[in-house]
């Protein structure tokens, strides 16, 4: 693929970064270069920053909610008609394995945009307050309306999706954008770009999408006074980082953080049938997802009968060429991952017992490649079972009663998600509600849906995705008081 081929979207034109400057797109699985990215310049994203600006003060966009139902169906039509050019891609940037890209890594992806088409049908962006005994005098209305220019961070893990998720929902709150795409997965982003230039009625300078490996160009968007709002997806160091550029304006923040999800399983529950599953998500995409449940809780009395299963699982886990369908987990994204893996994977040898895994992978002469591992026999408040690794790795934790299983599992700064196994339902929900996360599954029942938010307590981040909340996180609410009654003229 062509240099030509990868864009930027600024104001309504696909363009290179100002200064012609590129970077290397490189593939995790063997290490090869598969093409150049724009590398934007500070005065790129200052331009992509003036033309959402522009598009916000001076078109309809924030008001016409028709146009914008009718545009992300215009994008939802066309990204799906080229899916089958996102999805290699996908494979080659990110590493993922061609099995996700069936699901939330792409295609779902794409679906649940309909979630946010539907909701523009339905959604009230004006209501009245019903006035109360001795105040029938005040007419209140409530108005909710777009929050201004959105700037948009996303990372590498589940680049396409986390992108569309976060554009879909401030177009249709009203907001314009400016994304930035992490530097290692950014051509499947650019695609969008192309989609809405080649595809929608988004006018000029509501959707725009700069590239760069450079932080302190991408840096611009937390600080610059022109945004008025940030939605981050990524690690809990980095939101906080965030946080502190965005203070001196008081931007409005999303931020959808790390992990340390607690899976418990009761005496009561299946192991057999349980305990794979758990540990085949805890290695999905090598590890590579916020939300995976890297600690299993089970009871002391069962511990050794749960360490025999888990490391049968991870030992017959299929792994290796993304491109094989059967292979449930490719590479580690990137380099810096890789090595950070591995150090993670040093640190729970000396502090506990590797009972298989460990180590990286051999299986192949180039790539980022390590080994589905699981570690037990370790303090949970020791740095493994405490800090989000970001890699395959399943952490076994033993527990004496429930009350101990849920102090455990809050234990650490994070609050994403979870689940708990039993078939004594009243007894598993008595647990969720006293586990400090954002999305709990109960007997593995998914959380993930459109309809439902996201997000996390503690840590683990500030607001909500999807859901009527993911379209609320990018508006305002304005209170208007009249009077009931038009005044006589005076």
């Amino acid at each position: 693929m062509s240099n030509s081929e990868h864009r930027m979207l600024i104001d309504g034109a696909l363009v290179p970064a100002g200064d012609g400057g590129v970077y290397d797109n490189i593939n995790p699985a063997n290490e090869q270069v598969i093409g150049v990215v724009p590398r934007a310049t500070r005065a790129d994203v200052e331009q992509a920053i003036r033309a959402a600006r522009r598009a916000f003060d001076t078109t309809s966009w924030s008001v016409d909610t028709e146009l914008r139902r009718r545009c992300l169906i215009q994008l939802q039509t066309a990204l799906r008609k080229n899916s089958e050019v996102l999805r290699p891609m996908l494979i080659a940037e990110a590493g993922s394995p061609i099995a996700l890209t069936y699901d939330v890594m792409l295609d779902r992806a794409i679906d649940m945009v309909s979630h946010y088409i539907d909701l523009l049908e339905t959604y009230e962006f004006e209501s009245v307050i019903t006035p109360i005994a001795g105040d029938e005098g005040a007419h209140r209305i409530i108005r909710r309306e777009a929050a201004g220019v959105v700037a948009a961070i996303t990372p590498w893990n589940y680049p396409f999706y986390l992108a569309l998720g976060k554009l879909a929902a401030a177009l249709a709150a009203g907001c314009t954008v400016v994304l930035k795409p992490a530097p290692d997965t950014p051509w499947n982003t650019l695609e969008i770009g192309r989609a809405i230039f080649d595809h929608t009625d988004i006018p000029a300078g509501v959707v725009n999408i700069v590239t760069t490996d450079d932080n302190d160009v991408a840096a611009l968007l937390t600080s610059h006074p022109e945004v008025d709002a940030i939605t981050f997806t990524g690690s809990t160091v980095t939101g906080r980082r965030i946080m502190a550029a965005a203070a001196p304006t008081v931007k409005r923040l999303g931020l959808e953080l790390g992990g340390k999800s607690a899976t418990i399983l009761l005496e009561d529950a299946d192991f057999a049938s349980i305990i794979p599953r758990v540990t085949a998500g805890t290695c999905s995409h090598a590890g590579q997802g916020c939300g995976v449940s890297s600690r299993l809780l089970v009871p002391r009395s069962r511990l050794a009968e749960a360490v025999e299963i888990a490391v049968g699982a991870a030992e017959n886990l299929p792994w290796g060429d993304p491109n094989d369908p059967a292979n449930y987990m490719g590479p580690v994204a990137n380099k810096r991952q890789y090595e950070s893996v591995l150090l993670y994977y040093e640190i729970a040898k000396q502090t506990g017992r590797v009972v298989t895994g460990g180590n990286a992978s051999d299986r192949f002469e180039k790539g980022y490649w390590v080994e589905p591992t699981v570690l037990t026999d370790v303090d949970p408040l020791s740095t493994i079972p405490q800090e989000e690794i970001f890699g395959p790795l399943l952490t076994i934790l033993p527990f004496e009663d429930d009350a101990e299983a849920v102090r455990i599992s809050n234990s650490t700064i994070y609050g994403l998600s979870g689940g708990v196994w039993s078939p004594d339902l009243d007894r598993a929900m008595r647990i969720v509600r006293g586990m400090r996360a954002g999305a709990i599954g109960v007997n593995g029942t998914t959380w993930n849906h459109q309809t439902a938010p996201f997000g996390g307590y503690k840590q683990s981040g500030i607001g909500r995705e999807w859901g009527v909340e993911g379209l609320e996180e990018f508006l305002e609410v304005k209170t208007i008081a009249r009077p009931a009654r038009r005044l006589a003229a005076l």
